[in-house]
């Protein structure tokens, strides 16, 4: 292990309910602690195997909400005690990791950081090392750095970072300029992404020095900035910790570090990008799990569950299976069905990213017990 390498310190962000993913997803169990590969493991365990052989398990922060917190212990029982953060309620993704940046700068205060979802697919290990190895020197040297995916197809699902010019950087021989971030594009806009060849997929991973990380914030947000590093002082002491969440928590803003930190960044030229050629998937609703287990064979049916009992017939899509039914498809194409103990959905995978509105429906209507 390299000496940038020993300062490197993986978190991991691990909230969120998966809301697309619904009724697999739930609050009490997001998407993050299910197996969605067929794999065999949670994609928390997956993203902490992933990230444990650049710097060591020891090295591995996890922030998640205190109802994870028994989860998370059992997927990860080697996980150190003073590694897991716990939100006491859901802040977006600036809190999330630039509070372990700063509980980690006052631990060590040259650390480099780099942030990981707990709920994305990756194939490709090796690559993805070689990838994040290349963040870490660009980070030395000063940048804010994500690693973008090149895209494969004209994806709609997805944000783009628009790739400038090659920086040059010792150890980060693939390091560019990032020119800009580009929200979610329409189906043409995304074709002429994809044929420009200057685009890439915004994988929402970010190294960074701490300290530099952090300098950002405050030039953006300062009341945040300054609420967090104030929080982050009492964090390690066990004594002082929860006094000082419950009067600086509700203080603290909630917004995506994109527009906290990233996006500033990108526009004073101080933001790399290192281009990921690894297979990635962010898992955002079930036409990508359909995609995902089928190999991307158009004509396939995935089928999850453990004890899945499927009958299908000239038919395609997925079918998750929680249940002791029987689910039986005939000639159906492209069908979406999530069948648990409790709730039913069915769809299409056109209308995968319409499942999120489901749910806004059914916490307008109370239905808080299948949520």
């Amino acid at each position: 292990m390299d000496s940038l390498s020993q300062r490197f310190y993986s978190v991991i962000p691990a909230g969120g309910i998966g809301s697309r993913l619904w009724p697999l997803s739930r609050a009490d169990a997001p998407k993050f602690l299910h197996d969605l590969t067929g794999a065999g493991v949670t994609l928390l365990r997956a993203t902490w195997d992933r990230l444990a052989p650049i710097a060591g398990g020891e090295r591995i922060m996890v922030v998640t909400g205190r109802a994870h917190r028994a989860a998370v212990e059992a997927q990860l029982p080697e996980i150190r005690d003073e590694n897991i953060v716990l939100e006491a309620d859901p802040r977006d993704s600036t809190v999330a990791i630039c509070l372990a940046a700063a509980v980690l700068r006052r631990r060590e205060p040259d650390v480099i950081v780099g942030s990981f979802a707990a709920d994305h697919v990756i194939r490709g290990d090796r690559l993805f090392r070689s990838a994040v190895q290349q963040a870490i020197a660009a980070a030395e040297d000063g940048f804010i750095t994500t690693i973008g995916i090149r895209p494969t197809e004209p994806a709609i699902g997805f944000g783009y970072i628009k790739a400038g010019e090659s920086l040059g950087i010792d150890g980060a021989e693939s390091a560019m300029r990032v020119d800009s971030f580009v929200e979610k594009p329409d189906a043409e806009r995304a074709r002429q992404y994809l044929d420009d060849g200057g685009y890439l997929w915004n994988a929402g991973m970010f190294i960074a020095r701490a300290d530099v990380l952090l300098d950002e914030l405050r030039s953006n947000e300062p009341e945040l900035h300054d609420t967090i590093v104030e929080l982050a002082a009492s964090w390690d002491d066990p004594a002082a910790r929860g006094p000082a969440v419950d009067r600086l928590w509700p203080r603290l803003k909630k917004i995506a570090i994109d527009y906290s930190v990233a996006e500033p960044s990108a526009a004073k030229g101080r933001m790399a990008v290192i281009p990921g050629h690894f297979g990635w998937d962010d898992v955002g609703d079930f036409a990508s799990l359909a995609k995902l287990n089928s190999n991307g064979r158009a004509n396939d049916l995935a089928i999850l569950g453990e004890n899945a009992r499927v009958l299908a017939d000239a038919s395609s899509g997925i079918v998750v299976s929680h249940s002791n039914r029987v689910v039986s498809l005939i000639g159906v194409k492209d069908i979406v069905v999530v069948d648990t103990p409790d709730a039913l959905l069915v769809t299409t995978s056109e209308n995968a990213q319409r499942v999120k509105g489901v749910v806004d429906a059914l916490k307008i209507s109370g239905r808080d017990d299948v949520l």
